[in-house]
């Protein structure tokens, strides 16, 4: 039973911003690290941004200075403001959450179901 949910995926152009949402039981947000992953047709799954319980994100070089990812303990949320979207992040993304401070999504052991992200030029 899947118990991350993500919402906020949708349709932009080019230049423009979403943010996505995950929100999840307290026990599986209490894990240290929470992540943000995103799979493109044909593609194997990446990370792209991971932050721990007291913040310190690590983020994909292809997504730095665009992308921001927060968390909110006291709600079990982890959102991520995309900025400045390019075609090229068109793909499904998904929040997870696991033990390592890691880009590796062998380091999480929940997941959502993803929400898609589709930019067009």
């Amino acid at each position: 039973q899947v118990q991350l949910v993500e919402s906020g995926g949708g349709s932009v152009q080019a230049g423009g911003s979403l943010k996505l949402s995950c929100v999840s039981p307290a026990y599986i947000h209490g894990r240290t690290y929470r992540g943000w992953f995103r799979q493109s047709p044909g593609k194997e799954r990446e990370g792209v941004a991971v932050i721990g319980y007291g913040g310190s994100p690590l983020y994909a070089d292809s997504v730095k200075g665009r992308f921001t990812i927060s968390r909110d303990n006291s709600k079990n949320t982890v959102d991520l403001l995309m900025n400045n979207l390019k075609p090229e992040d068109t793909a499904m993304y998904y929040c997870a959450a696991g033990s390592a401070k890691s880009l590796s999504e062998s380091w999480f052991q929940d997941w959502g179901q993803g929400t898609q992200v589709t930019v067009s030029s």
